[in-house]
């Protein structure tokens, strides 16, 4: 049976426990192995930065193990994915596992932005601090948008369905 790493910021959501396992329920009813990066059992009684190189020992460890990965690459505390869950991703595809994401909202990155938010010069894109924003055409930039087999609109499960059509 094939195993799913299951990334994105859900882990941070008042809910977490109860989404993991959800998502790992899914998994199963589709035929996999979902692992989901709070299944990891962790001492928080250590230093901070102690924990913190168990978490990602730990996780590093799911992402090896894993044949494909699920990323919830929904803006979180801005406009783009989670930061962890986008350096998952890259370890992912640099170790050849499948990677797949999902957005609500695939419309390119682009559209994202409100007039208000750019200024066009030329053929080119500009925010409001004077950065050029990238204009190919996906919902995320393009170093995540072409390791990742797929971005699915929508959610989880969609991926999952996604995934058992193409398999």
């Amino acid at each position: 049976m094939q195993k799913i790493y299951i990334a994105g910021f859900d882990v941070f959501e008042e809910d977490a426990i109860a989404r993991g396992k959800k998502y790992t329920s899914l998994c199963r009813e589709y035929g996999f192995i979902g692992m989901y990066p709070l299944d990891n059992e962790v001492d928080f009684s250590k230093a901070k930065h102690t924990v913190a190189e168990v978490i990602f020992k730990a996780n590093t460890a799911m992402i090896r193990q894993a044949d494909i990965i699920i990323a919830n690459l929904n803006p979180f505390r801005g406009k783009e994915a989670d930061s962890g869950t986008v350096w998952e991703c890259g370890y992912g595809f640099s170790l050849g596992k499948k990677v797949y994401g999902y957005m609500q909202d695939t419309r390119p990155y682009l559209e994202r932005f409100s007039e208000a938010q750019r200024e066009q010069r030329g053929e080119m894109f500009w925010d409001s601090e004077g950065r050029f924003i990238e204009d190919f055409d996906h919902p995320v930039n393009l170093m995540i948008a072409c390791s990742a087999l797929e971005i699915v609109q929508g959610g989880f499960e969609d991926v999952l369905k996604r995934i058992v059509r193409c398999e």
